[in-house]
């Protein structure tokens, strides 16, 4: 018997080979709870459907109340700038001590009342639970959930706290002046050593024992639609100092707050939300927060802990997203696919995977490859056998159900990637990949002819009258393939790793169902391959 009819006939041996669904060799991988969905799928959109009624309201009410307050909110900018302009009178841009004696003194209960007075201008209606901490309490205030422009009324309820801010605000005219007023810490994108100034800065200001003003943070670094928290940035922990929490709620019947990604512009917000009676927001101080040991010596640790005690007293879940999300979201629209399926809790994945974003983000142009002619932006195994350019059989029914971890019958660009770190990356190891080619060079030549690669194959997938031409062409450069060819090939698709040492699990299966005498001399193991080889198959078992 030739050996590849010895091929053939494994996959024939094998119980349920080619036979419907009921024969599916079980290749089972863990759902790790670690990398289950989160509970929020988009905290990044806004919904902006309005009602006819309260279109019309908001028209009416407009034609009074939106040139009043806009009127008003100018006018109170304009008298705040002068004191701005006192406290920073001949001070450097980035300060190195902070603005002490009658300026201060003068200006900063000035500036604190006409803080107030611009958001009662705008018709927000504040009500204040809890008590502020002094600056040897508690040098800095975490703000959660960040969710609008209109969150700077924690800094005013705070008593004005420093903030971090771009260094390209501080420029701005009017507004500027006011921001340098509150003494913040000024990142530029253009130092590449503006990340390791600034978070030496947030550590002077913050161990200075009340020297500096506190400082004021939202730990998220992005809006989002207050459905959850998403991760908390270390820069406000590493100081290792006490933080006092602070919530933002707004319980109104109309949201003309939030500020995502998709959803309202910020004139749309403004216009809005100027037209409204009334704002109601909620600004509650939660009890300061000491870090322990281990917490200081693990910001990351220190910040989850806050994120949780801040979730569970406003009633929502907390989720793994990131600004990196909303960087892949934006990634997604261009490719043309919907928003929300980029999103996939980076910090979560990329820990756990150990993937960085441009390898994300690389995955993601796979993904569209391969999603482009469905709808919704899922792929369904009529596409993911298109891409592969196999037929749906048995087996690759059993590689999709591997990447299809909810079982709702389609992949998300979340289960793509998980798939491909968990079970494919580990699966197409150089070694793995030498073995395979042994597999398919029958003859031992060195080469893999289109018959070879045919009859491996069809015996893999149990199809006899499979057609693999064209994926064939697609690794080789000519008659025949070379292993630098097959690795390049395999390194670039790594989604072929399963498929292609199916034929070694057939042969494990084949071996291992034999009576004990027959295990002896299998007569296919001549082509350099045995069970006793080859390591357990756990590659598609990676712990997290």
């Amino acid at each position: 018997m030739s050996r590849c009819a010895e091929a053939a006939a494994v996959a024939a041996t094998v119980p349920g080979a080619g036979v419907g669904n009921a024969g599916l060799r079980r290749l089972m991988v863990p759902r790790q709870a670690s990398f289950f969905p989160p509970p929020v799928p988009n905290p990044f959109v806004q919904q902006t459907r309005m009602g006819t009624a309260r279109r019309i309201q908001i028209f009416f009410l407009g034609i009074i109340l939106l040139p009043i307050r806009a009127l008003l909110v100018a006018l109170i900018l304009l008298l705040a700038w002068p004191f701005a302009a006192i406290s920073t009178a001949c001070c450097p841009e980035k300060l190195t001590h902070p603005v002490i004696g009658w300026r201060r003194k003068i200006t900063q209960p000035v500036l604190k009342f006409l803080g107030r007075a611009l958001f009662f201008s705008m018709g927000f209606i504040v009500t204040v639970k809890g008590k502020v901490a002094n600056a040897v309490e508690a040098p800095i205030f975490v703000v959660a959930p960040h969710s609008t422009f209109f969150d700077g009324i924690a800094c005013v309820i705070a008593g004005l706290p420093s903030m971090v801010s771009r260094n390209e605000n501080a420029q701005a005219p009017l507004v500027g002046r006011l921001l340098r007023a509150l003494q913040p810490v000024l990142v530029s994108r253009v130092d590449p050593d503006s990340r390791k100034n600034t978070i030496n800065e947030i550590i002077r200001r913050a161990t200075s024992g009340g020297e500096w003003p506190q400082m004021l943070v939202f730990p998220e670094g992005t809006c989002t639609n207050r459905s959850c928290l998403i991760t908390f940035k270390p820069g406000a922990f590493i100081p290792g100092v006490p933080v006092q929490p602070i919530l933002l709620r707004y319980p109104n019947k109309l949201d003309t707050v939030t500020w995502t990604w998709q959803g309202y512009t910020f004139i749309q917000l403004c216009m809005l939300t100027f037209c409204q009676p009334f704002t109601r927001v909620e600004v509650e101080f939660m009890p300061v927060q000491v870090p322990n040991e281990e917490e200081r010596n693990d910001p990351v640790l220190f910040a989850d802990r806050v994120r949780n005690l801040m979730a569970q007293a406003l009633g929502i879940p907390v989720t793994d997203h990131t600004y990196e999300d909303c960087r892949l979201m934006i990634s997604a629209g261009q490719l043309t696919l919907p928003m929300e399926a980029g999103l996939v809790e980076f910090t979560k994945i990329s820990r756990k995977l150990k993937l960085d974003w441009d390898g994300i983000r690389k995955h993601l142009d796979e993904y569209a490859t391969i999603a482009s002619s469905s709808k919704g932006g899922r792929i369904g195994i009529e596409e993911f056998a298109e891409y592969l350019k196999l037929p749906v059989s048995d087996v690759l029914r059993q590689l999709f159900a591997l990447f299809d971890r909810n079982h709702d019958g389609s992949i998300d660009f979340r289960e793509y990637v998980i798939g491909l770190a968990v079970l494919c990356n580990p699966a197409n190891t150089e070694e793995i990949i030498q073995v395979a080619f042994k597999l398919f060079d029958v003859d031992e030549d060195g080469h893999i002819t289109e018959e070879e690669f045919s009859t491996i194959l069809q015996a893999s997938l149990g199809v006899p009258d499979l057609d693999v031409s064209g994926l064939f062409k697609e690794i080789a450069q000519g008659d025949s393939v070379s292993y630098e060819e097959f690795k390049s090939f395999a390194l670039k698709h790594p989604e072929y790793a399963k498929i292609f040492t199916t034929y070694l699990d057939l042969q494990t299966s084949h071996v291992f169902s034999l009576p004990k005498e027959a295990q002896a001399t299998p007569s296919f193991t001549s082509n350099k391959v045995s069970p006793e080889n080859r390591e357990e198959s756990a590659s598609d078992k990676k712990d997290d």
